[in-house]
């Protein structure tokens, strides 16, 4: 399935290659992306995928009167992920997610992802399934020609703000086309920001860059954007090959909707 560019999957350049309550499989472009603070090439597209087909396969679980939102994201990769992404750009990674465990309250999903025939990682999504919100916002259906913005940044609506010794912020522009159906910025577009702070924030390794390892993130609230919406990471620390970063999302309204952990090594 092929997503209109005025929805926050067809933006980042999702498709949905298959769809069933045993097995979900999509795929996203990464190789060739940077990330807006350091110009380096970056993972971060793979939360939006994970967030996605992790998020799906939990979806179609809910029971009729039932919605999902995701609680938990978690990614594992291998060391050399960046090095295999972008030694290919042209071929997109493709998760493929299955329903781990019974539903109980927190049913699990369970993605793993690959790069043509190498596997890159592992990634976990955890959802809460809701009533259903009588709210929901229709996505355009139209399928209008053309392909998702060039950049990374302008994919994801965010800006520059701040990027320094142990700290980074990139400001969450508002733009409804990276909502989700209850009208709030996509859990895989924050997921994916927190990623671009974390690694950010460790710095450029010197002549060995870092290599993010693991991301993991806990949705809070709902992340509105706003004049005042941002993620913001800072260094826990920066060894000589390991370094951790604590990231957030606050929201318009200033209150903290995301938090996660990004491990890296060199």
């Amino acid at each position: 399935m092929h997503y209109p560019l005025n929805t926050p999957l067809g933006r980042m350049g999702v498709h949905t290659l298959e769809e069933g309550p045993d097995r979900c499989v999509a795929s996203i472009p990464v190789g060739g992306l940077l990330n807006p603070l350091t110009r380096m090439s970056t993972i971060a597209p793979l939360a939006m995928l994970v967030d996605h087909v992790g998020g799906l396969i939990n979806h179609l679980r809910r029971d009729e009167d039932e919605w999902t939102v995701t609680s938990e994201l978690a990614i594992e990769l291998a060391p050399h992920a960046i090095d295999l992404v972008t030694a290919a750009p042209k071929i997109p990674v493709v998760a493929t997610a299955r329903p781990f465990g019974p539903k109980g309250t927190a049913p699990l999903g369970l993605c793993e992802l690959t790069h043509g025939d190498h596997l890159l990682g592992t990634a976990t999504v955890r959802s809460f399934h809701i009533h259903a919100p009588g709210h929901l916002v229709a996505w355009p259906t139209d399928t209008a020609e053309g392909t998702p913005p060039a950049t990374l940044g302008d994919r994801m609506s965010v800006e520059v703000a701040e990027t320094g010794s142990r700290t980074a912020v990139l400001r969450q522009l508002s733009d409804p086309v990276i909502n989700n159906s209850i009208g709030i910025v996509h859990g895989g577009v924050s997921a994916a920001a927190l990623e671009l702070v974390g690694s950010a924030a460790l710095g450029d390794g010197d002549d060995k860059p870092w290599r993010t390892a693991s991301l993991r993130v806990n949705y809070l609230r709902q992340f509105r954007a706003g004049h005042e919406s941002r993620y913001e990471a800072r260094t826990l620390r920066a060894g000589r090959s390991s370094g951790v970063a604590d990231a957030q999302a606050i929201g318009d309204d200033g209150a903290v909707a995301l938090v996660a952990r990004l491990t890296a090594y060199r």
